[in-house]
């Protein structure tokens, strides 16, 4: 038996596509991959120079796609004025308690009081005093009156009447000023316990205000660290884009290879067995072909 092969090949075209894929695929795979400019690349330890001149040439070609690629970079919004406002009257309005809290506790302590003592009270203390020191005299005098009325000016009785009524005086005048005293300091006292009762109320209160400005340096911190975030997200997705550009390009380009060759029929190779021609049928080939020369050598 004879062996029969047959080789069904694409269109010429085609093969040089597929070829000229093939060769951009293997040459893909020496390239190393870099995300950033030549200016960002040192020689390390061990690289030979080769290896670092390959790594200096992507960096360039790098560099080159993405300034192709600047239009089409992702990017991120800035905050309008709106949010810029609102962040700035909030981070004006954190800590707008404190001097409050400083003010109750300077009120505090034993000297506290001194603070809410009356400005006037010596003027009060003097002019009662003056007025007391008026009616007592006014006192000395009718005992003298009555001491000139009885015949008696000027001796014992009068001097003891006048000594008794001196002390009572002196002991009243006392109480009325230690009394005056005593008024101021109460009522100063008094004040100072409520304004150290502001204070602890305003203490009580202070847990609650760290935690709004916790809340809103907590919110106005996510809202800079999305921001931010949106940023660095740009700026990844705008490397990679630049990075992974030659690879996308053969990638979409193996794709057309593929919807092309995939319209046309396939090659392959294809091997059959065809059977050796008898004795008999080489006779009557030999027959066959040689009656007809015969015949067209007598043909006019």
């Amino acid at each position: 038996m004879a062996t029969e092969t047959t080789i069904s090949r694409p269109a010429p075209f085609v093969e040089d596509i597929g070829k000229d894929l093939a060769e951009q695929a293997v040459a893909f795979t020496g390239v190393p991959l870099v995300s950033t400019g030549i200016a960002g690349l040192s020689q390390q330890a061990g690289e030979t120079a080769e290896g670092f001149k390959a790594r200096q040439d992507a960096a360039r070609a790098f560099t080159t796609r993405q300034q192709n690629l600047a239009g089409l970079a992702p990017q991120v919004a800035g905050q309008d004025k709106l949010q810029q406002e609102a962040q700035k009257r909030a981070e004006a309005g954190l800590g707008s308690f404190q001097p409050f809290l400083d003010q109750a506790q300077a009120s505090t302590g034993p000297q506290a009081f001194q603070q809410f003592m009356s400005p006037y009270q010596s003027q009060v203390i003097d002019a009662s005093l003056a007025e007391f020191d008026r009616n007592a005299q006014m006192q000395q005098q009718q005992i003298a009156d009555r001491a000139v009325s009885s015949g008696a000016f000027g001796g014992g009785r009068e001097g003891v009447m006048q000594a008794e009524y001196q002390a009572g005086s002196d002991r009243n005048r006392a109480a009325l000023q230690a009394g005056l005293l005593q008024q101021g300091f109460g009522q100063a006292q008094q004040a100072a316990q409520q304004n150290f009762a502001n204070q602890m109320g305003l203490a009580s209160a202070l847990p609650g205000l760290q935690r709004g400005d916790i809340s809103t340096l907590g919110s106005l911190g996510a809202l800079n660290q999305a921001q931010t975030q949106a940023g660095l997200d740009a700026t990844r997705e705008a490397n990679r884009m630049a990075a992974y550009q030659p690879q996308e390009q053969l990638q979409n380009y193996g794709n057309l290879v593929t919807g092309i060759m995939g319209g046309m029929a396939g090659s392959g190779t294809q091997t059959s067995q065809v059977p050796d021609p008898g004795f008999l049928q080489t006779a009557l080939g030999a027959a066959a072909t040689g009656a007809g020369i015969y015949g067209a050598l007598k043909r006019p």
